[in-house]
Order: structure tokens, then sequence, then C-alpha cells
């Protein structure tokens, strides 16, 4: 596996200390940020998902924890529209340049909006997908503010 992608290089570039870490990802998981939670021994609270939406037809990224769901409506608030909805999972993977599984808000080929759930601040750290299947990246969660000018806001349901 490799352990150098856009998000990481990213994160370099801005000079942002993390650790990475790797584990076996499962195709077949019914939740992928439940499962990289179990398989590096992480509270799903710690865990991240990086989901991709479209608000008012505009594409923005929300990050969340792994064992909680989005509300579209307050995603669709925070992000200053009237509706929201999952971007399809085609169109995200165009959108970012990663693939479904390995989505990272780091690096993506567009620059979108991104919400993060303002409880994940509360965590000393966080995990996020690093930009490949089975790649966590470990970091400071106001880092992610700072890096991706994330707004944090209560987005889940």
């Amino acid at each position: 596996m490799a352990k150098v992608t856009r998000a990481t290089q990213m994160l370099e570039k801005a000079g942002i200390a993390f650790s990475l870490k790797t584990y076996d990802y499962d195709p077949d998981a019914d939740s992928i940020g439940l499962q990289a939670a179990a398989a590096i021994g992480e509270d799903p609270g710690r865990v991240l998902k990086t989901l991709m939406a479209l608000v008012d037809g505009k594409p923005v990224c929300v990050i969340l924890p792994s064992d909680r769901e989005v509300s579209m409506k307050k995603l669709a608030a925070a992000a200053g529209g009237k509706s929201a909805q999952m971007m399809k999972p085609a169109d995200a993977e165009r959108m970012t340049g990663y693939k479904v599984g390995g989505i990272s808000p780091f690096g993506q080929m567009r620059k979108v909006p991104t919400v993060i759930e303002e409880s994940a601040l509360g965590n000393d750290y966080v995990y996020l997908n690093g930009g490949q299947r089975g790649l966590q990246i470990r970091l400071d969660p106001r880092a992610v503010v700072e890096t991706l000018s994330a707004l944090p806001a209560p987005v889940t349901a």
C-alpha cells in the first residue's frame, strides 16, 4: 500500500503533524467507517467519515463521526442552503479523484466547501481517510478545520 497520497501530500505541504495507520479494508462491510474503527481499535466517534453531498445542487464535503448519520436538513442549513442530498458514488469519485471507501477530505481534485460535525472538535485526535482504502490519517481535529477552512456545525441526526 502506498503511504503517499494527494491527502498526505497536502498535509505535509501545509506543515500539519499527522501519522498513518493501515488496516485491512473490507469492501463488504455494512459501514466502512465502523469497520475501519474496529480494524484499528479506535472508538467510532474518533474515526470520522467523509461524505460528499449536494446542497442546493452544489457539492459539499461533510465530515462526521463514523457512528453517526448526517442530517440533510442540518447540513443544508450549515451550508447556507435549503436542501441537501447525498452525491451519487460515481459523481463523488469523479469530483474527488478518490474511490468510495477511500475518499479523503484532503487533496480532492476540486476544493469544495467543507462542514465538520462540531462535536468532533472535542477529541484530542481523530482519524480520517488517507485517500486510499485501508489508510487512515491521525491528526488534531483543529488541524482539519484549519487546513480545509472547514465550518464546524451540528450536522448529525
